[in-house]
């Protein structure tokens, strides 16, 4: 018997609450009827067209992304593709819609933990709670180790962008003690800075509160590390795969999952980027 889009909805509900999202946030089921069957699902950050068109020539029942559809409202779905077909026409149909934003951010096997993995961080604390939920992480290395060593770990565990990592602190600095948000972060910084972290890695650092975390700082801690948007949430995909899995059991084996494989990073290359200088 084939699972139904209600099943598997039931789980990613689980996994990630609709109610612990943000309060502008837009989660959950976006499109799909609950008693569609479910072969084939597909992970991705963001429903681009061309992720939805990727979907569905792999024959994706549902597509399961981070960032909303609507998020920035309905204007977005008059953009069509050289067919002719709207984002909505794209995904409604035979392709079910669901999406995991803030709520995948705070959760167990959500972003935030992902990242905190892959900066190899242990004894993990909550960064700050907003709305009555855990965002961010704080934790600790193995074992102290430089600014320009972390980073470079760093971006060899995160998948690859063109726009790499931004650094913001002294090259040869020990640095032990990291916090964490996956995506946009400079809300935060009172929460870093009271969480004692050496290292905030984050991303969409602007110009004006990075400046101001960093004069705040005199030159110390907390260091920065823009990882950019798409690379730091996008080590949440493979959790959320096997979270899935995990959550339907033995009823696992009556479905496939694909991870896709396109970049979503809207930046294609670099000029003129420097390396990390060594002086303190």
């Amino acid at each position: 018997m084939d699972l139904t889009l209600r099943d598997v909805v039931a789980e990613l509900e689980g996994l990630y609450p609709s109610q612990t999202a943000q309060s502008w946030d837009r989660v959950g089921l976006v499109t799909g009827d609950p008693d569609q069957p479910v072969r084939r699902i597909h992970f991705a950050l963001d429903p681009t067209l061309a992720v939805i068109e990727e979907a569905r020539d792999l024959g994706a029942d549902l597509l399961v992304t981070h960032h909303p559809l609507l998020l920035r409202g309905v204007h977005s779905l008059a953009t069509t593709t050289a067919k002719g077909a709207s984002v909505t026409n794209l995904i409604v149909g035979d392709i079910a819609l669901y999406c995991a934003h803030t709520s995948a951010d705070i959760a167990e096997t959500g972003v935030c933990e992902a990242l905190a993995a892959a900066c190899g961080l242990g004894e993990l604390t909550t960064l700050s709670v907003e709305e009555g939920q855990p965002l961010g992480r704080v934790g600790t290395l193995p074992e102290p180790t430089t600014l320009a060593a972390f980073a470079q770990s760093l971006y060899a565990a995160l998948p690859q962008a063109p726009m790499g990592l931004r650094v913001s602190g002294p090259a040869v600095a020990e640095v032990s003690r990291i916090a964490v948000l996956g995506g946009s972060g400079d809300s935060l910084f009172d929460a870093v800075r009271a969480s004692g972290a050496d290292v905030y890695v984050t991303a969409d650092l602007r110009h004006h509160p990075a400046l101001e975390a960093r004069e705040e700082g005199r030159g110390g801690p907390p260091y920065l590390i823009d990882a950019g948007h798409w690379a730091s949430e996008s080590v949440w995909l493979p959790w959320a795969e096997r979270a899935l899995l995990a959550a339907l059991g033995e009823r696992a084996s009556r479905v496939d999952t694909y991870i896709s494989t396109l970049r979503t990073d809207p930046w294609d290359f670099t000029v003129g980027a420097t390396g990390p200088k060594e002086q303190p």
